[in-house]
């Protein structure tokens, strides 16, 4: 399985990036592989996460950052919603759905 971006979680996930790598040099590319991993993971399973709005909508933190993918399970790939910081703006992006 895949994924692909809703266009506003791509933007907030180079965002995360940009302002991570601006605080500490290589932080931000840190960022970009934890990313990788996890949304590997979620993509291999994508019904062990934690279900955040039912029926579909699920939620994998990141380890390392204060960050968690908000994602949904399609045919045949998962559409990431949302790179959403975990104490700010909660559920700010249910407009996406």
């Amino acid at each position: 399985m895949t994924y692909e971006f809703h266009p506003a979680a791509e933007a907030e996930f180079l965002e995360s990036v940009g302002y991570y790598e601006s605080r500490v040099p290589g932080l931000g590319g840190a960022l970009v592989e934890e990313f990788e991993v996890l949304a590997g993971l979620v993509c291999e399973t994508p019904k062990a996460w934690q279900v955040e709005v039912a029926p579909d909508i699920r939620k994998a933190p990141f380890h390392r950052f204060p960050l968690s993918l908000i994602f949904r399970e399609g045919t045949g790939d998962v559409q990431i919603l949302a790179v959403a910081h975990d104490r700010r703006r909660p559920q700010y992006w249910l407009g996406r759905l």
